[in-house]
């Protein structure tokens, strides 16, 4: 690093003048986020179904007693043995966020298109205890722009983060929110790509930092946790 060696003073003025840009990007932030709360929201009118180890829940079930769903799509594609080491950055944060924003009226469940014995071998290997289920060949990773048939990727109709064509993965990932209200079930959001960046809070240390995410490419650097 070739960074600049100045007086107390000096740094001072350089700290003032970025926290004044920090504010600013604040004060935007807030706006953005009051933004998405006003978001529409769309009715859930399918029977969505999900295997778990203690069997078959709804996607009701997935919200406990909270009004609030959050549902990361975890990358994880029936038969394969490549675990995401991105969805694995996100996941590692999620069990100690959890009890904290359970607490806020929000629950939370991964779902992948894996079968239930392939996701527990992951979840045991990663010491995992958030809830994670099994979409298998049902609707939902479709309907929510997570996965695509071999047919959709061959014709350019697999679209993904509301645009992008995917050609080659049949799986992707992503987050998408859910509302319960007077027992009916909505969706209100979705982000995906660099939109789940939200929840990699280590990045958010990093970015602290002079060297940053230290990257030699988007996450060069990164492996599973029990890999380092």
């Amino acid at each position: 690093m070739t960074q600049a060696i100045v007086s107390r003073d000096e740094w001072l003025d350089a700290r003032k003048a970025l926290l004044a840009r920090e504010r600013d990007m604040t004060h935007q932030f807030d706006a953005l986020r009051a933004e998405r709360r006003r978001m529409p929201w769309v009715r859930i009118d399918k029977p969505y179904r999900f295997d778990g180890p203690d069997g078959e829940v709804t996607l009701a079930d997935l919200f406990g007693t909270r009004s609030q769903l959050a549902v990361y799509h975890f990358m994880l594609t029936p038969g394969s043995e490549h675990i995401c080491s991105g969805c694995s950055f996100v996941a590692d944060h999620v069990d100690a966020a959890r009890q904290h924003f359970e607490q806020a009226d929000l629950a939370f469940a991964a779902v992948s298109r894996a079968p239930v014995p392939q996701i527990e071998a992951v979840r045991r290997r990663m010491g995992w205890r958030f809830p994670w289920l099994s979409s298998g060949d049902g609707d939902f990773n479709y309907d929510f722009g997570v996965s695509f048939t071999a047919e959709d990727r061959a014709a350019g109709r697999a679209i993904y983060n509301y645009g992008t064509v995917i050609r080659n993965s049949p799986d992707m990932f992503g987050v998408s929110i859910f509302v319960r209200q007077d027992g009916v079930l909505f969706h209100s959001y979705s982000t995906y790509h660099r939109g789940v960046e939200l929840l990699m809070g280590a990045f958010n240390w990093l970015d602290l930092t002079p060297k940053g995410r230290n990257e030699n490419g988007a996450m060069s650097w990164l492996r599973l946790h029990d890999q380092y």
